[in-house]
């Protein structure tokens, strides 16, 4: 462990910081409310301490050395956490523990923030923390009580409930289709929008329908769902999309099926949670209010049905 004399402060980082930031020490000094000189000796007493060059100095200009772009990065990352854990816990306390969740963007936009409403207030002392990510939820860096997640129900260290399965339809704005499709191949004369989070979708939708398609994997591509959804919600294209994620598009008349077809044992959604925290009281209050909220959701479209 490093000696504490090899920390820095945190006043030397943010001048450090802010000065990176601006490549200029007066308007460092300006944004920190300080003296060019009191910045300028902050930074050097951080190189010091470092025994490294952060910048380079001329006569007019300033410049990161590249140990100093890459020292940037970091401290940047370290005073941001520093910054959202003190509003952490100004805003709730020491009486609150925190439910840290994980969703894909779209999931998140279009499912789960619905499923979410209400309960902060039946749960005062639980506080939420969603993050949106589409990469792995699982690596080192990520700390999570919950994810919800899409795939066969397998993760490593990890337990799953199965929420529902996917169903996948095309759908486009209705004044794009120039008449109903007779046939599944007409669909090649429209722009087909692409998921690269699944861009194998519509070559499967093609092919368990028994049709050879040569435009499966043409068209623009997109990071998310919810990309996708937007733009054929403006008449951009057909795109393929889970059928829960436009219920309301579909409900409302902003969105049809271009065809009638829904594609299924593409994977289901699951809410996971780590083995060993499948006892914490706040997992569990979690896992009971989305079992509620599917049942509650469930009765409504038998009724509406």
């Amino acid at each position: 462990m490093l000696n504490f004399r090899k920390y820095p402060s945190t006043t030397a980082m943010q001048c450090f910081e802010t000065a990176a930031r601006h490549l200029s020490f007066t308007k460092a000094a300006q944004e920190l409310h300080m003296t060019q000189s009191a910045v300028s000796k902050q930074v050097a007493q951080l190189e010091e301490l470092l025994k490294l060059q952060l910048f380079r100095r001329s006569s007019q200009s300033l410049y990161l050395t590249p140990v100093g772009k890459k020292y940037y990065l970091e401290v940047e990352k370290i005073l941001k956490q520093i910054e959202l854990s003190t509003i952490d816990v100004m805003a709730h306390g020491a009486e609150t523990e925190t439910l840290k969740i994980v969703a894909h963007p779209t999931f998140c936009a279009r499912w789960l923030i619905p499923a979410l409403k209400g309960f902060s207030k039946a749960y005062p002392k639980i506080h939420l923390d969603v993050k949106e990510l589409t990469q792995s939820f699982f690596s080192e860096d990520h700390v999570l009580d919950i994810a919800f997640l899409h795939g066969d129900g397998v993760w490593s260290g990890m337990e799953a409930i199965k929420l529902f399965e996917e169903e996948m339809i095309a759908v486009c704005q209705p004044d794009l289709l120039k008449k109903p499709l007779n046939d599944l191949c007409e669909i090649s004369e429209y722009v087909l929008l692409q998921s690269n989070s699944r861009p194998s979708d519509w070559y499967y939708y093609f092919e368990r329908q028994g049709v050879n398609s040569n435009c499966s994997f043409t068209g623009p591509r997109f990071e998310t769902f919810y990309a996708c959804i937007t733009a054929a919600e403006l008449g951009c294209g057909i795109a393929l999309v889970p059928k829960i994620m436009v219920k309301n598009e579909l409900l409302t008349g902003k969105l049809i099926k271009a065809w009638d077809y829904e594609m299924k044992n593409m994977g289901n959604y699951y809410l996971a949670y780590p083995c060993h925290k499948a006892s914490t009281p706040k997992v569990k209050v979690m896992i009971q209010w989305i079992e509620n909220y599917i049942e509650k959701t469930n009765k409504e479209k038998m009724e509406y049905r």
